[in-house]
């Protein structure tokens, strides 16, 4: 049997709302991320994503370049999610830049905005 070249719209859908989930989630850490920047005085965690709490738990020491850092690589990561959606739409999506093969489901829930297979990866390394 011929090895698959792309994934179907079914496929293609499922990472979609996997990838829109950690975006929304993405987004609400972002959020809260720029709202301890502007309220770094204030303290007020109450409004923000849970898995942003979990990192400021216990730690209410995390200085303004450092909370600037974590709202960048955010950002970023959000990016990513975009870009990803942008390829399922192609219907580029999960197929790695190197190879040109596909990227396994499993890696592609891991880091749904994965462009390279692990083989890939490691001739990067």
């Amino acid at each position: 049997m011929a090895e698959k070249e792309r994934y179907n719209d079914e496929e293609l859908a499922e990472f979609r709302e996997l990838i829109n989930a950690k975006l929304k989630e993405a987004r609400n850490d972002l959020e809260g991320l720029r709202s301890s920047l502007s309220h770094k005085d204030d303290h007020g965690t109450e409004d923000t994503a849970p898995s942003f709490k979990m990192m400021e738990d216990g730690s209410d020491t995390l200085s303004r370049e450092e909370l600037s850092q974590l709202a960048n690589r955010q950002e970023k990561f959000i990016t990513h999610l975009e870009n990803a959606l942008t390829r399922i739409s192609n219907k580029t999506y999960g197929i790695c830049r190197v190879t040109g093969k596909l990227i396994p489901k499993e890696r592609l829930r891991a880091v749904p905005h994965a462009t390279l297979s692990i083989e890939a990866k490691e001739a990067q390394g």
